[in-house]
């Protein structure tokens, strides 16, 4: 698929007269609830605009008609980032999104997609469902009138595209850097400018030079956005989100004016896209992190010791004024913290000490 033929599609599929999709189902239930859905991504885009529109169509087919869904994606009805607002506000039902989007409105909500050394995608799946995080993004979303879900997992995402090696901290300052959430914060603490952006408007600032570097998610969906025509260093791993969360927020009293029944269909439809987004990527970020270095000269780089230690100081700092916040954004940090370190240690004796052995012995 051609990068400026998605994005065109994407950011200005309104001024084209494409509304919406109006997700087809055996028949129209008498009586039947709209369901808005606003997604932060562009039409047809791979992995992520992808995923949301197999979701929103996924409702429709399982409700038979109960709920009339309507998918707009970014830039059709609203902009990606008044996607927020336009469901808290009821003007639509739900949006597909990822939360930390919003941490301008409470840094909180960026524990629900990924913090700077956070959780893996195996990881923050447990913490959701079984350890308590569910509850709190109750309660984080409750506050503005909001009900959310799990519903798509980008895994353990690069480090991102720069213009230049990396090797010192000090090679950071002054860089401007698409990079949202915590991430972004932390790039701060090290005299990079961050900068947030839509997916559909990150290449062509890219190209311009008005930022200077970017992350955005991982091979298979880097590829398609032909960041390397802008930048040739990928770095990796990313500290920034090692585990990135997407979220289906619906309006409150949208939600709980819906049956028991679609109730328990929309989260099923999100607990399946959940697994499903997730493992597309991961089956497809080997073969493309090969194609970007085989066909297009990618550097693949990793970020030294030294590098890394300097973003675990400025998380630190990040993490403290982030508690300083507010009692709520205390709550939710404390507890994410304590989840981490349990789960977290759990793995490193379960997935990272096998796969480890593993390549070592099979010399991958």
């Amino acid at each position: 698929m051609d990068r400026r033929e998605f994005l065109k599609t994407g950011t200005l599929a309104a001024a084209a007269g494409a509304a919406a999709t109006t997700l087809a189902t055996p028949a129209l239930a008498q009586g039947a609830k709209d369901l808005t859905i606003v997604s932060t991504w562009p039409r047809d885009f791979p992995g992520l605009g992808i995923s949301a529109q197999r979701l929103a169509a996924r409702i429709g087919e399982l409700t038979e008609g109960r709920l009339n869904v309507q998918y707009f994606a970014a830039g059709e009805r609203v902009g990606a980032f008044d996607s927020f607002d336009e469901v808290a506000s009821g003007n639509a039902q739900a949006y597909i999104a990822a939360d930390y989007y919003w941490k301008g409105k409470h840094p909180a909500w960026a524990y629900f997609t990924s913090v700077p050394f956070g959780l893996t995608y195996t990881e923050m799946d447990a913490w959701i469902k079984y350890a308590g995080g569910q509850a709190l993004w109750d309660e984080v979303a409750g506050g503005f009138g909001l009900k959310n879900f799990a519903c798509g997992n980008t895994g353990v995402q690069m480090g991102g595209w720069f213009n230049k090696e990396i090797e010192t901290a000090d090679d950071l300052k002054g860089l401007k850097m698409r990079i949202p959430g915590l991430g972004g914060d932390v790039m701060a603490k090290l005299g990079a400018s961050p900068v947030s952006l839509p997916g559909g408007q990150i290449y062509e600032n890219l190209v311009a030079g008005a930022i200077d570097a970017t992350e955005w998610v991982g091979p298979y969906n880097d590829y398609f956005m032909k960041f390397y025509e802008a930048a040739k260093y990928y770095y990796y791993p990313g500290m920034h989100e090692p585990g990135s969360q997407l979220a289906f927020g619906l309006n409150l009293d949208f939600w709980s004016g819906l049956s028991g029944t679609d109730k328990a269909i929309i989260e099923a439809a999100c607990n399946e896209e959940n697994a499903r987004q997730t493992a597309e990527t991961n089956a497809n970020n080997g073969s493309y992190l090969s194609r970007l270095i085989t066909e297009h000269g990618v550097e693949l780089r990793e970020f030294n010791d030294d590098v890394y230690d300097s973003f675990g100081d400025a998380a630190a700092q990040v993490f403290a004024e982030t508690r300083a916040h507010s009692p709520l954004a205390a709550k939710v940090h404390d507890a994410f913290a304590s989840a981490r370190d349990d789960i977290g240690r759990w793995s490193g004796f379960s997935d990272m000490a096998f796969v480890a052995q593993r390549n070592r012995v099979l010399d991958l």
